[in-house]
């Protein structure tokens, strides 16, 4: 049995484990990483070449949205948007699947969610 790679990008630690506990649930789920923002997500799409990739939108440095255009035109994959900004019918939202993710997860928003 093949598992599905993962790369989890978000710039919280809490949420990157907490995605990465989710994920991980499933035996056929495998996150290979995670990056703390777009520019190390960009380098470890290259470094450990997952089948799919999450990506939060607010982050330092390179934001969701840039991340997910350099990895639709150089290394295309399925990139699901998981971000507080991704929910149906968001400005955001509309912008990232036309950028080309396959998806959007919305996360709560705020600080500290018990969400």
């Amino acid at each position: 049995m093949k598992q599905i790679t993962v790369l989890i990008v978000d710039d919280s630690a809490f949420m990157r484990r907490e995605i990465r506990k989710i994920l991980e649930s499933d035996a056929e789920i495998k996150v290979v990483a995670t990056s703390r923002n777009g520019e190390e997500a960009l380098q470890h799409v290259v470094q450990f070449n997952p089948d799919v990739v999450t990506l939060d939108i607010n982050m330092p440095d390179m934001d969701g949205l840039t991340a997910l255009q350099h990895i639709m035109m150089e290394f295309p994959r399925p990139v699901v948007m998981l971000s507080s900004l991704t929910k149906e019918g968001s400005i955001t939202t509309y912008e990232a699947l036309e950028l080309g993710a396959v998806d959007f997860v919305g996360k709560p928003g705020g600080t500290i969610s018990r969400n």
